[in-house]
């Protein structure tokens, strides 16, 4: 009886715990929700009428599903190289990096194969050049916070302006294609080599990537030893030390992997939507998925549906603008105050008694 009693608390405790990570993000939204209301109502624009377009055109029909999903698998891998390193305990905000260097490198590889390898191993090997470049840039951030102790904040954001300089000054000049003199571009991988949307949809195969990826990383934290290292080392690094455990081996092993993911984005958003590598690739992904890994407090389970929420954010923003007449950037300015609200509803936690473990002891 009293075991039953115990895993009763327990079970209890658990639910509060995660009624908690729902209502703090959610209240979170409404607020910045109630914020942008006030500035919609001083630009002399209803609100009402803004988040009634927001959601047709993103969730309203069949087309602006797909639309919303096609913008949302992007920013699931994305965000996973925030959330995986953040299990570590560390902030790498670089996957902008990533995601550009895993594209040029995907568009760089079928460069030499194309007209004489088959598609399939075209795709294949552009998939495993994107994957790895993005993962020995986010990698490297890895190794200088291991080795030199570099912050890996600033490493990241860094290594992202230059992944931008390095693809600018490729595309303009090596791998420049001759017949694109108004937008610099490699040479297009060919319609052939294209890769195809999910059949029966307009939606490309990155999203069931980033769904197997999410699924994958959240059996890798929560059901391995390799996690449960991982876990304790972002928790307490001095106390994983003192177990023995390769903290420092562990740090680069996260930031191979979400750079991996971030690189993996790329080489879909080349093989699917652009065909070639060019100034297209930096569109913001990378830094939208770090708002997406914040809002699903890092948990890869939480990180699609977020996903999907931003992807409908951005899939509307063209019907916003055509109906309202507001510039292009209000939905980046949305995705702004939301951002800044969700970094200051990190406070709430722990605050509210009824999320509280029975028993826990109450402030004065």
């Amino acid at each position: 009886m009293h075991r039953s009693a115990s895993l009763s608390i327990w079970s209890g405790d658990k639910l509060r715990r995660a009624a908690e990570f729902i209502a703090v993000p959610a209240l979170a939204l409404a607020i910045s929700a109630a914020i942008f209301s006030a500035i919609l109502l001083a630009m002399g624009q209803p609100p009402a009428a803004f988040f009634q377009l927001l959601w047709r055109g993103a969730f309203g029909t069949a087309f602006s599903w797909q639309n919303t999903l096609q913008r949302a698998a992007p920013l699931i891998l994305t965000a996973l190289c925030v959330a995986l390193p953040a299990r570590a305990g560390l902030m790498v905000i670089g996957g902008e990096g990533a995601f550009v260097m895993g594209g040029l490198a995907a568009a760089a590889a079928a460069l030499p194969l194309l007209g004489w390898a088959p598609a399939s191993l075209v795709l294949l090997l552009m998939a495993i050049a994107g994957t790895a470049a993005g993962a020995l840039w986010i990698g490297l951030v890895g190794v200088l916070r291991h080795r030199r102790g570099v912050n890996e904040t600033i490493a990241s954001l860094l290594l992202a302006y230059i992944a931008v300089a390095v693809l600018s000054f490729l595309v303009e000049g090596p791998l420049r294609d001759p017949a694109s003199p108004n937008k610099p571009s490699t040479h297009p991988i060919g319609a052939e080599t294209m890769l195809g949307p999910i059949p029966g949809t307009s939606v490309h195969w990155g999203l069931a990537a980033g769904l197997v990826a999410c699924l994958a990383a959240h059996v890798l934290i929560s059901r391995t030893t390799v996690g449960f290292a991982i876990r304790i080392a972002g928790g307490n690094p001095r106390a994983a030390l003192g177990q023995g455990l390769p903290v420092g081996r562990l740090l680069v092993l996260c930031c191979l992997l979400a750079g991996a993911a971030a690189g993996l984005a790329g080489f879909f958003d080349v093989a699917t939507v652009h065909g070639a590598a060019n100034v297209s690739l930096v569109a913001g992904y990378g830094f939208t998925g770090i708002l997406v890994s914040f809002l699903a407090r890092h948990n890869a389970l939480a990180i699609p549906p977020v996903a999907i929420l931003f992807g409908g954010l951005g899939a509307a923003g063209g019907l916003i603008q055509r109906r309202l007449g507001l510039p292009d950037a209000t939905v980046a300015l949305l995705e702004g105050v939301i951002f800044v609200t969700l970094l200051t509803s990190e406070t709430l936690y722990g605050r509210f008694a009824i999320f509280q473990p029975r028993g826990a002891r109450r402030g004065p």
